[in-house]
């Protein structure tokens, strides 16, 4: 069981507003804000301590006074320069990166049979508050089990979250589901040889520039699921649902630390990881992610 903990040598005082710490997650014992904050310490804990997470020293860590649950905890003003950044930096990079775009268009049509494009509906932002028992002072359910039914099978509807058409360069043969949905794998037979590369340089993503400018995505969140997996996930893994407070994003700390995933517990990983950053989240924090996200891009890490 791993055991996250802070000493004295891990921090370093930046300014009031932030520490920077080199064990990223901090066990409910040093904090001492409130009961929110210690609840979430040990969210993150308890995915953790199933496989270690990666390092993250280089994230500044926020001194909160309250645990955030989703963008409405951030403030306006962040809120306002995350969107703005989304919209230049999209806009910007979508006519830079124009002509490679087309190369790859054109690569991926001439290597394999099917479409340039692929289009697939995601789950996105989720601004729901976890659902408490409503009982009445003869502890008898205030709610109708009726009307309770109902409102489930709407949440299963829409995947738990906002759902949105995202798009990305095709990198699989079009068969490549034919059995069902499946997680990708390391050597997946089913990605196509300009597909492995497109992959491993994350170009394949690039497309989602289009989901940013329009809103639906962000440059830096949590990276947006499947709600065929969003359903199978949050039975597996507890507060799975959590993750998506944020707007999902292009890149992000799980993606850049934790790379695709695999299994089981690097969805655990990636889970601790997206409320680590929900935590977290600033300009400061979304810029060091944009800038690792280079490095990832040129040395393939994490790629398929």
């Amino acid at each position: 069981m791993t055991t996250l903990s802070l000493d004295s040598h891990s921090v370093e005082n930046v300014d009031e507003e932030s520490v920077i710490v080199d064990n990223h997650v901090l066990t409910g014992d040093d904090f001492s804000i409130d009961d929110d904050m210690s609840s979430f310490v040990r969210l993150v804990e308890k995915y953790s301590t199933t496989a270690n997470l990666p390092s993250s020293h280089w994230l500044t860590i926020l001194k909160l006074q309250h645990t955030r649950t989703d963008v409405r905890c951030l403030s306006e003003a962040t809120r306002i320069m995350k969107r703005l950044m989304d919209i230049v930096i999209s806009a910007v990079m979508l006519v830079l990166l124009a002509p490679v775009m087309l190369l790859v268009m054109l690569l991926v049509k001439l290597t394999s049979p099917g479409p340039v494009i692929y289009s697939q509906i995601r789950v996105g932002l989720n601004l729901r508050r976890p659902n408490r028992d409503r009982r009445d002072s003869r502890g008898h359910d205030s709610v109708p089990s009726n009307r309770r039914e109902k409102a489930n099978d709407r949440r299963l509807d829409n995947g738990f979250g906002k759902p949105f058409v995202l798009y990305k360069f095709r990198t699989m043969r079009i068969d490549a589901e034919k059995n069902g949905a499946q997680l990708a794998v390391k050597g997946d037979p089913r990605i196509t040889p300009i597909g492995r590369l497109l992959r491993k340089t994350r170009i394949d993503e690039l497309p989602q520039l289009w989901n940013v400018l329009k809103g639906e995505m962000s440059l830096v969140g949590p990276r947006p699921e499947r709600p065929v997996f969003i359903e199978q996930l949050s039975q597996e893994i507890p507060d799975y649902i959590n993750r998506l407070g944020l707007k999902p994003g292009l890149t992000g700390l799980a993606q850049i630390i934790n790379g695709y995933d695999t299994d089981i517990d690097s969805i655990r990983r990636k889970v601790a990881l997206d409320l680590l950053y929900l935590q977290n989240c600033c300009i400061k924090n979304d810029l060091k992610i944009l800038f690792r996200t280079i490095r990832v891009i040129l040395t393939g890490s994490g790629a398929m």
